[in-house]
């Protein structure tokens, strides 16, 4: 069975992670720093990114893990995918007013990001990112 986030259960230590897991500290550095920032957007990055909003016990959030690792090896050089555990970082889903898991934060290099909530497909995510992260 694969983990959102962890090589738990895999049997695999060496595996390399594409994604990103991310707490709050790096949050405010590499994406946005909402305590300097709180009512204007500002992006810290240097290309798009996206957040997986997760948590371990969510069957949805186990099933996107691995195909959010395909995407993340994909577009290694072109795009971020960071992962952030709303039970180890509850001040994070807060801010961003998560209600449900998984939810996807898709943030291009410039302009306003955007939300969705649930698991898309991997058809449909690549179709995010060609049309809206790297246009």
């Amino acid at each position: 069975s694969v983990s959102c986030g962890q090589n738990a259960g895999t049997g695999k230590k060496d595996e390399k992670m594409n994604t990103i897991k991310i707490n709050r500290e790096q949050f405010l550095e590499k994406i946005y720093n909402y305590e300097k920032n709180p009512q204007t957007w500002k992006y810290e990055g240097d290309k798009p990114a996206i957040v997986d909003f997760f948590a371990t016990w969510c069957g949805p959030c186990k099933a996107l893990g691995p195909v959010l690792e395909e995407l993340a090896a994909e577009y290694a050089d072109k795009l971020y995918i960071y992962k952030v555990d709303v039970d180890q970082e509850p001040e994070l889903s807060g801010a961003f007013g998560i209600r449900s898991v998984p939810t996807l934060l898709f943030i291009p290099a410039s302009g306003e990001p955007s939300m969705s909530p649930g698991a898309p497909s991997k058809a449909q995510l690549k179709q995010i990112i060609d049309e809206h992260l790297l246009k």
